[in-house]
């Protein structure tokens, strides 16, 4: 579409900036507070900043909305139900956790909170990859067209 855009993936920000963070959730919040106030000064920028985590908690997603206020968020709530999730675990992380390997495992030994309300979900169980990307593009775009009449 045109647009400068980044990821900022967690398992790559874990590798570095966040390297010192557990799985704790205490360790989980500051992940994603870091994260998001990375995203904020990406978007002061002007990049359009995708961030790529888990996020189990209202609260880690209240924080990520607070720090971004002043920007424009979206919050994509990709849906998965959790065998899916296991079929697809190219790392074995569900396997390890479910022989007690991996402590504190989103969905195994930790709870995931779904969002309440975010500003819209894609079901990855229901539609392929390529599916999934269409339907999150078409809506971005139909945001950004939206946004465009309003702010002529």
């Amino acid at each position: 579409m045109g647009n400068h855009t980044y990821c900022l993936d967690g398992d790559n920000i874990r590798l570095g900036l966040n390297k010192d963070l557990g799985f704790s959730a205490i360790d989980r919040l500051e992940n994603v507070r870091r994260v998001a106030e990375v995203a904020k000064i990406m978007a002061d920028a002007g990049t359009i900043v995708l961030v790529a985590l888990i996020t189990p908690y209202e609260e880690q997603r209240a924080i990520v909305r607070d720090t971004l206020k002043n920007e424009r968020f979206l919050d994509v709530y990709l849906e998965c139900d959790l065998s899916t999730c296991e079929q697809r675990d190219p790392k074995g992380f569900y396997k390890k956790a479910r022989a007690g390997e991996i402590p504190n495992f989103t969905g195994i030994s930790d709870p995931f909170e779904e969002p309440k309300e975010p500003t819209f979900r894609v079901n990855t169980a229901k539609f392929d990859l390529n599916d999934c990307v269409i339907t999150i593009a078409e809506k971005l775009s139909r945001i950004q067209n939206d946004e465009l009449r309003t702010n002529p």
